[in-house]
């Protein structure tokens, strides 16, 4: 592998939080931080798309079943997000890498301009070497939401397909 690679890594919510309790595995996730630090100081060029954030806003709620009303699925995700974001940034920070976080959407990644200028952002952020952390922006977003666990692939997987795509990957 060369050492100007970029590698896209897409971690789902089962992989984050316990299953046992909903809360957020920190142990993996001070693993993948330190796997994925690792990785950008030998140069490779690092995006992270996460999933989670409605599973943490259920978590912070103690809302015990995932509901499926759209509006509280976006609610919990717009509670969970920030504070996702705060574990990521903790845990990145005591490794000194600089992260962004990046909300996207399939819909504005499928018009010309929106992809041009997504792609832009990426290319800029991963030049000054941070490391993007990328969700679905379930606020604006359904597709996910509505289809939720019953589908095999989530829409923050085929946005981490996107993006392995427009940023050329060469490990995703």
């Amino acid at each position: 592998m060369e050492s100007t690679s970029t590698i896209v890594v897409k971690v789902g919510t089962s992989s984050i939080l316990r299953g046992d309790s909903g809360h957020l595995a920190l142990s993996t996730l001070a693993s993948l931080v330190e796997t994925l630090t690792t990785l950008r100081q030998a140069g490779h060029r690092v995006v992270l798309v996460s999933s989670g954030a409605v599973g943490v806003g259920c978590q912070r709620l103690n809302v015990k079943t995932r509901p499926s009303d759209h509006a509280e699925l976006q609610a919990l995700a717009a509670v969970g997000q920030p504070h996702l974001m705060a574990h990521y940034e903790t845990l990145f920070s005591a490794l000194k890498q600089p992260i962004a976080q990046v909300l996207l959407n399939p819909d504005a990644l499928g018009s010309r301009p929106g992809y041009l200028n997504a792609q832009a952002t990426l290319e800029k952020l991963l030049a000054m070497g941070v490391v993007p952390v990328v969700n679905e922006n379930d606020t604006v977003s359904t597709l996910e939401l509505a289809c939720g666990r019953d589908r095999v692939f989530g829409d923050n997987d085929r946005l981490s397909a996107l993006v392995a795509a427009g940023l050329d990957a060469a490990w995703r």
